[in-house]
């Protein structure tokens, strides 16, 4: 979708589901700008090309942590300026963006705003037309619907940074009602302290609507930004480190390999498992991590495992790797040595085989476990707990499968609807322990039926 400014400017959005972002292309008759890129470059050229102009300059509105960025790359390629705001002070050339200082690129003016909080260099740009302001590019300043989250440095600086982001969030909301708003984080992204919602709104519907601007006082505030945040996913650690010194060029496509292959890397690999859950239930590989395929993919393979673990994917027959790859490449994960399709191959010339056990909601009511694993997030738990069940959070369950579970009584795992479940038991079963998962719903099902045996 173009969201068209002018008779010659327009914004279209780049957008990137699982990771709950989007970036932006910025044009006019013979000028590109790009704003806070993915790593994924082949659909940013395509935009520009199908516009016919030229890549005038890539902006960044922060160090990201949640994706390694594409920006120096592009920047690279093009020969376009790469601009960032002055205080990430990263390690590759780049041209500092100052506060309030305008940056002409072309015949587009964008005016630089600092507003920390998200991180401390965050830095939103406002596009200038004919000395009107027309939208701002908030990247996880001002959210629609929320603001971006301020404890990603750690929890020594999550006040402080909660404070500078009230400022900011509200130093934006100043801007006239009109002003479209364009965040980077949005509705799915770890980043954002709230639900988010659709991708773009204006400064007026924000400053009606957005609860974040309802709040009257910086304390208030700071105590709404920091509770009941749920966890982020491990590899943010990586990001910032890759992102300042800028990331290596996008990997090649891993090579299928065949089952004697596979069979003598086993020891020096992580084999991720990203077929139906109902494949990987009937036959899998021991020691497979399942993590299914959709949104949450990358997010859980960069949760579960180390950025330098060798990964070999397993993909449902004849589907195609190449995606799986750009999303894991897309949180810097560039370690796909091999992937194989089935295994079918492997239990043919007896590779080991290991199977899981699924149950339905009405099996597990009449033949309920002895104990009860819930992998939800912890406000999950607090929101709705389940009697006499033991909560761990799924990335957490490593240490809970040596302490808290008796190995000589049966084990159920629950969650939302059987996603993370799957993944827990996939983990439980390289730790020598046997689960059911219940795949067909849900604890909310669960607790309506403990509740009704009541």
């Amino acid at each position: 979708m173009s969201l068209t400014m002018s008779d010659t400017i327009s914004i279209i959005p780049v957008r990137t589901t699982a990771l709950g972002d989007t970036s932006y292309i910025v044009s006019d008759a013979d000028v590109a700008i790009v704003v806070d890129p993915q790593r994924d470059l082949d659909r940013f050229e395509t935009q520009i090309d199908r516009l016919g102009v030229e890549v005038g300059a890539i902006l960044e509105t922060h160090v990201h942590n949640d994706y390694v960025s594409g920006g120096p790359e592009l920047a690279r390629r093009s020969g376009a300026r790469m601009i960032v705001p002055a205080a990430a002070a990263p390690s590759y050339r780049s041209e500092p963006a100052f506060h309030r200082e305008p940056l002409n690129i072309g015949s587009l003016t964008l005016m630089p705003i600092h507003t920390p909080g998200h991180t401390p260099e965050h830095t939103s740009y406002v596009l200038i037309v004919e000395g009107r302001e027309i939208a701002v590019f908030s990247g996880g300043s001002l959210l629609v619907g929320a603001a971006g989250r301020s404890d990603l440095l750690g929890s020594a600086r999550a006040e402080t940074l909660s404070r500078l982001q009230f400022r900011s969030v509200n130093a934006l909301a100043s801007l006239p009602d009109d002003v479209q708003l364009h965040p980077t984080h949005g509705q799915g992204s770890f980043c954002a302290a709230g639900t988010g919602g659709t991708t773009s709104s204006t400064i007026g519907q924000e400053r009606t609507s957005n609860p974040v601007l309802q709040i009257p006082t910086e304390e208030a505030f700071v105590a709404d930004q920091l509770s009941g945040l749920p966890s982020y996913p491990a590899y943010y650690r990586y990001m910032a480190p890759i992102n300042l010194a800028g990331a290596p060029a996008f990997p090649a496509v891993a090579p299928e390999i065949d089952t004697h292959q596979l069979s003598t890397m086993l020891d020096a690999v992580t084999v991720v498992d990203a077929r139906s859950r109902e494949a990987f239930a009937a036959g899998h590989i021991p020691g497979s991590l399942w993590v299914g395929t959709g949104d949450s993919f990358s997010s859980w393979v960069g949760w579960l495992t180390d950025i330098d673990d060798p990964l070999v994917l397993i993909v449902d027959q004849d589907a195609d790797v190449r995606p799986l790859q750009i999303e894991l490449a897309r949180i810097g994960y560039d370690r796909v040595v091999g992937w194989m399709s089935g295994l079918e191959a492997w239990s043919a010339v007896g590779g080991d085989v290991s199977s899981m056990k699924t149950v339905t909601l009405a099996e597990w009511a009449s033949n309920p476990p002895e104990q009860i694993l819930d992998v939800r997030d912890y406000w999950e738990h607090d929101e709705l707990p389940l009697a006499n069940a033991i909560e761990v959070h799924l990335p957490d369950i490593d240490e809970t499968a040596a302490s808290s579970l008796d190995r000589t009584r049966s084990v159920g795992v629950v969650c939302a609807s059987g996603y993370r479940a799957t993944i827990a038991a996939s983990i439980l079963e390289r730790h020598g322990l046997t689960a059911a998962v219940l795949t067909d719903k849900g604890a909310a099902e669960l607790s309506k039926l403990a509740g009704a045996g009541a």
